[in-house]
């Protein structure tokens, strides 16, 4: 009896020290970014222990300092007032927006449909919700950018769609390939390459799903089409009226419908695509046409300054991004950045219209009205792009620098232009050499208020791009009319795997002729993504800047504030110092950001999610081309998958608890 009691005892104790520990750990968790810790290793929630472990140290990896150390530890208890920190604080609350505007089930998904677009959901939506929930699917109504991007057709006859994706692919030197499905398989591809034999793999999974049609995709770099404002603006309004939601929609496909191509004997085209060639020449000629009247870009209103234009999406203390949205439309940053990019001011190829076509493209600009669909890169097993967990380095095993490598494209370089080109401009600010003599604005410790920070413009940072970046061209290419001018230029770095570069804490993406197909890899490694970008992608609204990455604008100006905040700069002993700036490490923050990344990534950029919205952008799109697309669609309640919805966990009362998880996800 006394051993039985003696047990209990002890099971107490254990029980009540557990439950202690798990308080501690909650109450830490929940306070997120506003407590700050001495903790210098910290196991990672949701890593596995051994991942990444296979991957050996580096023995030159260079430890912290002490007094980075030190200084870590300085201001555990300093109230942080860096502009950083309520950047990642104003994130956190839009993803918890967005974690909890989810729908739990097939009842709310359509209902959620019929409010935010005015229309039944299309014939095969019950399907397309299985396959998702199957796979497992984070958030059942992200797919904004597809509803977006098919608005306009609706303000166009199904017919001519029809013909326009048909035909397309015959024109020589168009740069379409079409995709032909018929009786749920593809039949046939014309103009074959390895993006049409990617696409036709990420169809297979549900292609016996899909109605009979056409698929005209883009085979270039670069987007297509701009449709002129005032155009676009009178396509938009007659969508608008062909809203409304029929109680009695039939939810089948129309069949025998005419218009779609055939081989043996070809339709004649009854709408010409009007593409010109603008091969080399200013784009923003182009895409200004897509942008309001009055716009930074359209009118060059003398009212609107480069000031007024940064207003918009810059802050002025560091320079840092605060709306990435905006940093990439060209309509507000166009002219800043006209002659800083080369696709826009030496495009290697650009066959463009100003007509509204059914163009299926990986990428686009902001005044583009091609219609995304995933990259075929991020569906392809190619090791110079997916990630490899095995590969990668525990955060505390990685170099303190931030790396890139890369080719000279991005557009035509010539002995006259190469200096202007993005890639180039990102070389050689990060280049000790070339900065040598130049200032450089970071934000600087005030010495009399701890935890403030204020503007340093003369920052020469030579020693610390020499030792805290590695950034380099491997090779030249994409030169006119060859690349003779650069002997000399460049100190060539060798060539790195994309494992490799993981040995670093940071890795800095940008564009090349169009949008760079590592971008997901850098996601999803243990290493913290930072992102220059005009392009726009099928997973943006996905992803939110300061949350899962590190937002730089295209003129890079920040980037040195970027790195002084996370790396950390100087001495506390020169806090102080007017002189010589002091910048606290915030290593933590750094390395949170990229587990957050990370961990988002494997919910929302899986193959899986590839599928699941090209399916989804397939039903959409059938819907369009289909001439009785008023009358066709779901128009049911969604009830009758309750069943379906409790297999999968997601009928469940309490709202926060996350689809097909175990409702921990996001407490961190």
């Amino acid at each position: 009896m006394v051993a039985f009691e003696r047990g209990n005892r002890r099971l107490f104790l254990l029980l009540t020290a557990v439950a202690f520990f798990v308080l501690l750990t909650n109450i830490s968790l929940l306070s997120g970014t506003d407590v700050r810790t001495t903790i210098k290793h910290i196991p990672i929630p949701g890593q596995d222990k051994d991942a990444g472990q296979n991957a050996p140290p580096d023995p030159s990896h260079p430890k912290p300092l002490s007094s980075e150390t030190e200084n870590f530890e300085d201001h555990a208890a300093v109230n942080d007032n860096h502009p950083i920190v309520g950047y990642m604080k104003e994130a956190d609350k839009s993803w918890q927006a967005y974690e909890e505007e989810r729908s739990m089930t097939f009842k709310e998904t359509v209902s959620k449909y019929r409010r935010k677009y005015g229309r039944n959901p299309p014939p095969g939506f019950r399907d397309w919700y299985k396959f998702a929930r199957d796979r497992n699917v984070h958030n059942v109504d992200d797919f904004t950018q597809i509803m977006d991007d098919l608005r306009p057709f609706w303000a166009v006859e199904p017919s001519v769609i029809r013909s326009l994706a048909a035909h397309m692919h015959e024109g020589e030197g168009n740069g379409i390939s079409g995709i032909f499905i018929r009786d749920g398989k593809v039949s046939n591809t014309s103009n074959p390459s390895w993006r049409t034999e990617t696409l036709v793999e990420m169809l297979k999974p549900f292609v016996d799903k899909l109605p009979d049609m056409d698929i005209a995709m883009n085979r270039l770099d670069q987007p297509r089409v701009v449709v002129p404002w005032e155009d676009l603006q009178a396509l938009l309004k007659k969508e608008s009226t062909t809203r409304q939601i029929y109680p009695d929609a039939i939810a089948e496909w129309t069949t025998n419908m005419t218009g779609f191509y055939k081989f043996d004997d070809p339709n004649p085209i009854i709408t010409d695509p009007n593409f010109f060639p603008a091969h080399g020449k200013q784009y923003m000629d182009i895409a200004k046409e897509g942008c309001p009247p009055g716009s930074h870009a359209r009118d060059k209103d003398p009212k609107s300054s480069v000031s007024s234009a940064e207003a918009l999406y810059k802050d002025p203390n560091g320079g840092f991004v605060t709306n990435f949205n905006r940093s990439s439309d060209l309509c507000t940053v166009g002219p800043e950045i006209e002659d800083k990019h080369g696709f826009l001011f030496a495009p290697s190829t650009i066959i463009a219209s100003k007509s509204l076509l059914p163009i299926f493209g990986e990428c686009k600009v902001n005044v583009n009205n091609d219609i995304l669909f995933p990259a075929n890169m991020y569906y392809r097993d190619d090791e110079r792009y997916s990630y490899d967990d095995t590969a990668d380095y525990p955060w505390d095993d990685k170099k303190e620098t931030m790396i890139w490598r890369g080719v000279t494209s991005g557009g035509v370089n010539t002995a006259d232009n190469w200096e202007r080109m993005h890639r180039q401009r990102l070389v050689r600010l990060l280049n000790a050499t070339v900065i040598a003599d130049k200032d450089i604005r970071i934000m600087n410790e005030d010495p009399d208020h701890r935890g403030n920070y204020r503007n340093f413009n003369h920052f020469n940072a030579s020693k610390f791009a020499s030792d805290h970046s590695d950034v380099g061209f491997t090779e030249t290419m994409s030169c006119v009319p060859d690349c003779s001018f650069y002997d000399g230029v460049w100190t060539y770095k060798s060539q790195m795997s994309l494992s490799e570069q993981f040995r670093s804490k940071y890795v800095v993406d940008v564009d090349g002729h169009s949008f760079s197909g590592r971008w997901h890899a850098f996601v999803q490694s243990r290493s913290l993504g930072i992102k220059s970008t005009i392009f726009r992608e099928w997973h943006d609204s996905r992803l939110i800047p300061w949350r899962h990455f590190v937002p730089l604008d295209n003129r890079f100006d920040e980037i040195y504030s970027i790195l002084t905040y996370f790396i950390g700069l100087g001495s506390p002993s020169d806090a102080g110092n007017n002189d010589i700036p002091y910048v606290p490490r915030h290593d933590f923050e750094a390395r949170n950001l990229g587990r957050q990344g990370r961990e988002w990534a494997a919910k929302v950029l899986r193959k899986e999610d590839i599928e699941i919205y090209l399916y989804r952008l397939m039903i959409e799109y059938a819907r369009i081309i289909d001439d009785n697309r008023d009358r066709i669609g779901y128009s049911g309640d969604g009830s009758e998958l309750d069943k379906f919805d409790t297999k999968h966990g997601v009928s469940l009362s309490n709202g926060g608890i996350n689809a097909g998880h175990d409702g921990t996800a996001g407490h961190e």
